[in-house]
């Protein structure tokens, strides 16, 4: 959770500085897909500033309302920053592409668009930077869509997707305002503010499922499935087992439930004893499972 709050943090200085520039040139020059450039970075700073709350939310210790804690927060607080990215993002861009087309009006001063182009891919490529490296951490050997499919930590991968789609941006509003300005296809501005628009659609939507899959409830990786199932059988007197489900509350909160069978000939204080034990060995070796409920199973 360490990285993902430093991944966040980077995001949110770069694009505050990203988002004051290209505000100043969308005024300075009247540029629609400058100020849909600008639109997009104030909206990905309010983004940020929901995820760092979602974290800190999320780590909340339990409370006898809310008995297996608050990790689900982080999911609840980035589905919200999927939907603003659509309805803000992806709605005002489009919007302004449209009403340009309409009102075609020429870019006065392009030379300031290129400068904060340069500035804003500078610091919208720095941030990027920072979130590649923690999600290759993530990723491993596996490819960019199973590990995002897999992913329980949404910042991981959200602030890539959002400085990914942040570049792309910057690029099509530098081709737009050099059609524009040195060969007067006016038009260009505002066709490059819907494509920008369309390209966070897409992101928000991809976001959206992933946060409202991990909301609903997802479960832990087989590795780690087999592994609980594993130290539960090695710890214990079990004739058979059946995990029922892991799923996670949080990228590093997971709550288990087994199906246990044991001998005949137990009695019900040792394998009241013997539950005891292999939840104790489970939260030993992953102290991210915070619960574990078992249930005896009886012969027929």
């Amino acid at each position: 959770m360490v990285s993902a709050r430093r991944v966040v943090y980077a995001a949110l200085v770069g694009n505050l500085l990203v988002a004051a520039t290209k505000t100043i040139a969308a005024i300075l020059s009247g540029s629609s897909a400058m100020l849909s450039e600008a639109v997009h970075s104030a909206v990905d700073s309010a983004n940020e500033i929901l995820l760092l709350y979602g974290i800190h939310r999320s780590q909340r210790p339990a409370h006898p309302d809310h008995p297996l804690g608050h990790g689900r927060e982080l999911y609840f607080w980035s589905f919200v920053v999927a939907l603003l990215v659509f309805a803000l993002g992806a709605g005002i861009s489009i919007y302004q592409g449209i009403v340009h087309l309409r009102h075609p009006e020429p870019i006065t001063k392009p030379t300031i668009n290129f400068i904060v182009f340069g500035l804003a891919a500078v610091f919208e490529g720095w941030s990027w930077l920072i979130a590649l490296k923690e999600f290759k951490k993530i990723k491993g050997s596996r490819g960019v869509i199973e590990a995002i499919e897999e992913s329980k930590d949404p910042p991981s991968f959200m602030v890539l997707f959002e400085d990914s789609a942040a570049l792309v941006g910057i690029l099509i509003a530098a081709i737009a305002t050099l059609l524009s300005s040195k060969f007067g296809f006016v038009a260009a501005d505002g066709i490059a503010s819907i494509l920008i628009g369309l390209i966070l659609g897409a992101i928000a939507t991809a976001l959206a499922h992933e946060s409202k899959s991990l909301l609903i409830g997802e479960q832990a990786t087989p590795e780690l499935r087999r592994d609980i199932a594993r130290i539960a059988k090695d710890s214990s007197k079990v004739t058979d087992l059946h995990l029922v489900f892991a799923v996670h509350l949080a990228p590093e909160e997971i709550v288990v439930a087994l199906s246990l069978r044991f001998p005949d000939d137990l009695r019900s204080p040792e394998i009241a004893s013997q539950i005891h034990g292999i939840e104790q060995s489970i939260r030993r070796v992953h102290p991210e499972v915070v619960a574990v409920f078992v249930r005896p199973e009886i012969r027929s």
